[in-house]
């Protein structure tokens, strides 16, 4: 069984320099504790996660390309990583240990020799010198900083020289420059290159936390972005030793009258005969919030730009003039929403193209029209949740994947069809709800009908607007859509959110509102709705203000938090539970969808219901819990509703700890209940028995047992395996993060395929569903490490 992974969505994370735009064209950025590399042209002009590289433990920080196959990487896990890439993911991978707390920063330079040499920094206030040479990496020096923090941290070899400069800045709003020079060790004759502080670069007004070399024709320039909201340009140009004597210096600071303004230059010496001169080139202001982020690109006529990235949502390209004065030459970025700004940019290696990451891990890309070059257009990229991916529902025909996340979002996810590109690619097509608490369950009603419940006591429902309907049928070529259509006259044309509100408010038509119908908060929301024709899947700005779904109605009954959701294939009953810690709270309660009324509850757990799963033909419902039972409800008809007709106990429960996931096979003969014991039970009716205990006649019809493995997330395929006419698949997500698809073929279990960490998850895996309407075996799969991913499983 071949599995390929159709498609990946995850956010960037928080930090500083967590993505980096390489050479090869391939943008690499730090996912939960993994690195994501992406394709920002995959296909046409859509972009594609191609692979994740998972061998960090916690949080990766920062991430630099070296060249087009080496990629460093650093994390709060105390490690930095040297990864060797290839197409397919990493081929080789040199752990640089002896940090004693979280790495931040990181760089590396090529040497004329061969060897690398390569710095991390990190918060147990040490920068450490490595040098790395056939496949071996070690440290030669460690610089203490006696108390202080490395914001930022960069490299670069020496005009015409073999020495490497270094530049980092800390908390002090300063910028060191260390300088190497040659050393004897303490055992005798051998020389080692040692780093040695040769100035501080002061000037700033807060902390320094962005910082960029580029070659300037013999000169270096260094560029330096601050929480200050300035950026300053520093020029580091070489002086020969007879300047030097003509201008008598003796390593004493100099002043330049330039149109009457004082220019201090400080010469460095920087090895032997080495000398350079230190000066500040210029100050450049155009930002109004910190500058988080600033990066060099130099195009094939020598002509040098800028780019600074700040948290004031923009981002601006800087040019000189033919005078040579640093002006802002393009600027782009956000409108409205209420993200933070921007917390890195990149040039592409062409410089062409522009990337930034932002503040809830979002990310933007623009490039610039070839025949008109002041114009920059937004690219179609991949994001994700920046938070737990803790559950996800399959639209009932397959045609998107919504998931919810600790990130207090609700996603819709959709393929891409473009008429001039054989394969279609994955995208986030609307954010129906961007809500105030963390998101923590889902549950489809019909194709335009959802309901979500997050760390609250409340359910809420939401409708689809107009204008998404028209996007989506446009985007994912969606044809007979009989639903849509039935809707399309009555729905609102979007939604909004009030200011200090929760509830996503319905927008009509301009010419239908009511004038008197509203308040000021109402009529002057404070992300306001305007309707948009998609030619493409949107950008993250349109995604976080302008797709909204309007909230339908809340639903009162829980006492505590909400935790599962369940619906009906026809959406004519919707199940809930929440947090419970006795029998009263563990109810579950049915709702009518139609009118939201309750229909009924239902007892028989004593502890929090974990999952619940209706059959195929909603005859049944069955219900997992903490309290290590399952419980399954029948209707026998429709006046008396649902019933307890089985369950286990201590004596014939085979789970002896948490049960964490349920499913139902499609042909609604069998169910599969998964635990913390590491054990799934498949469970069939069994007519000849005569089942006197609370069983009822169901019995284990197979037990899968793994050793050491927490089973989180179990799911059966929407139809036989292939061939066969009594074989099922079984997909198994497990707490460490991997993904197990079994064949269960009378009570026989049989390994068909295992996806490792960096093929599934590297954090618990939450919830595992089958993609139903499709001729091939298509999984998706969401987990802690703010993964969503959907497999394309080839049946052999």
């Amino acid at each position: 069984m071949k599995v390929a992974n159709l498609y990946t969505s995850v956010a960037c994370n928080r930090c500083m320099e967590c993505a980096d735009w390489g050479p090869s064209g391939l943008i690499a950025y730090g996912a939960c504790n993994a690195v994501a590399v992406m394709n920002p042209k995959y296909t046409g002009n859509s972009a594609k996660i191609i692979y994740t590289l998972v061998e960090h433990t916690k949080r990766v920080n920062t991430v630099k390309w070296l060249d087009t196959k080496k990629l460093l990487s650093g994390a709060d896990d105390s490690n930095a990583i040297l990864w060797e890439l290839d197409e397919t993911g990493a081929t080789k991978q040199i752990l640089l240990k002896g940090h004693k707390s979280g790495v931040n920063a990181v760089d590396g330079v090529l040497r004329k020799n061969g060897s690398w040499l390569l710095a991390t920094a990190a918060a147990d206030n040490t920068v450490k010198l490595w040098n790395y040479q056939d496949d071996t990496a070690t440290c030669f020096q460690t610089i203490e900083l006696a108390g202080g923090f490395c914001f930022s941290l960069r490299l670069t070899l020496l005009p015409n020289s073999e020495n490497v400069l270094m530049a980092f800045s800390g908390d002090d709003e300063t910028i060191s420059l260390w300088g190497e020079k040659a050393q004897i060790l303490g055992g005798g004759d051998s020389l080692s290159q040692q780093f040695q502080q040769v100035h501080k670069l002061s000037g700033h007004e807060d902390w320094v936390r962005g910082l960029d070399f580029v070659k300037d024709g013999e000169d270096l320039l260094l560029a330096s972005g601050s929480q200050d909201n300035f950026i300053r340009l520093w020029r580091i140009a070489p002086r020969s030793e007879d300047q030097m004597k003509e201008n008598h210096v003796d390593l004493l600071q100099i002043s330049k009258i330039e149109d009457d303004i004082k220019v201090e230059e400080k010469i460095l010496q920087l090895g032997e005969q080495a000398w350079f001169a230190v000066s500040l080139e210029s100050v450049l202001y155009g930002h109004e919030g910190w500058v988080y982020g600033v990066h060099w690109h130099k195009n094939k006529e020598q002509e040098l730009r800028l780019l600074s990235a700040s948290i004031d949502k923009t981002l601006v390209v800087w040019a000189q003039t033919a005078q040579g004065v640093w002006m802002e030459n393009v600027r782009v970025g956000e409108v409205g929403g209420n993200s933070m700004g921007f917390f890195g940019g990149k040039f592409s290696a062409g410089g062409h193209s522009i990337m930034a990451h932002s503040y809830q891990g979002g990310f933007h890309i623009w490039n610039q029209d070839r025949e008109r070059p002041q114009l920059w257009t937004s690219n179609v990229i991949v994001g994700g949740h920046y938070g737990e991916a803790r559950d996800l529902a399959w639209e009932h025909e397959g045609a998107y994947l919504m998931t919810v996340s600790a990130d207090q979002t609700t996603r819709l996810h959709a393929p891409w069809l473009q008429d001039a590109v054989q394969d279609s690619t994955w995208h986030e097509l609307a954010r129906p709800q961007v809500h105030g608490y963390d998101m923590q369950a889902l549950a489809l009603l019909s194709r335009y009908k959802f309901a979500s419940g997050a760390e609250e006591k409340i359910v809420r429902t939401f409708q689809a607007t107009a204008n998404f309907i028209e996007n989506f049928r446009h985007i994912s070529k969606v044809e007979n859509d009989v639903a849509g259509d039935a809707l399309l006259e009555s729905l609102p044309k979007g939604a909004s959110v009030p200011s200090l509100g929760l509830s996503n408010k319905a927008v009509y038509k301009e010419e239908s509102r009511s004038e008197e119908s509203g308040k000021a908060k109402d009529d002057y929301p404070e992300n306001y709705f305007v309707p948009i024709t998609l030619e493409t899947p949107p950008q993250e700005e349109t995604l976080m203000q302008n797709t909204l779904w309007p909230e339908l109605q809340k639903l009162y009954g829980h006492g505590y938090e909400i935790f599962a959701l369940a619906a009906t294939r026809d959406g004519s009953v919707l199940a809930s539970s929440c947090k419970a810690s006795n029998a009263e709270h563990a109810q579950i309660i049915l709702w009518n969808p139609t009118n939201w009324k309750q229909l009924q509850k239902l007892s028989g757990h004593q502890l929090t219901v974990t999952q619940m799963s209706f059959s195929p033909d909603a005859r049944f419902l069955l219900s997992v819990s903490r309290d290590r039972r399952w419980c399954l409800y029948e209707k026998k008809d429709a006046t008396v509703g649902y019933q307890l007709v089985a369950s286990t106990d201590k004596t014939n429960g085979v789970h002896t700890r948490i049960i964490w996931s349920c499913d139902w096979s499609h042909d609604g003969q069998h169910f599969v209940t998964s635990s913390r014991d590491g054990k799934v039970v498949v469970w069939k009716k069994s007519e000849e028995a005569k089942d006197s205990s609370s069983l009822n006649g169901w019995q284990s019809a197979g037990v899968l047992e793994l050793k050491n493995e927490s089973i989180t997330a179990v799911a059966f395929s929407r139809d036989y395996l292939k061939g066969t006419d009594d074989t099922y698949v079984i997909a198994l997500g497990t707490e460490s993060g991997l993904i197990k698809l079994y064949q269960l073929a009378r009570g026989e279990w049989k390994v068909l395929s295992e996806l490792n960490k960096s093929q599934a998850h590297h954090l618990t895996v939450r919830r595992l569903q089958f993609r139903p309407g499709q001729r091939r075996l298509q999984l998706a799969s969401c987990g802690e490490d703010h993964l969503v991913r959907i497999y394309d499983i080839e049946e052999t």
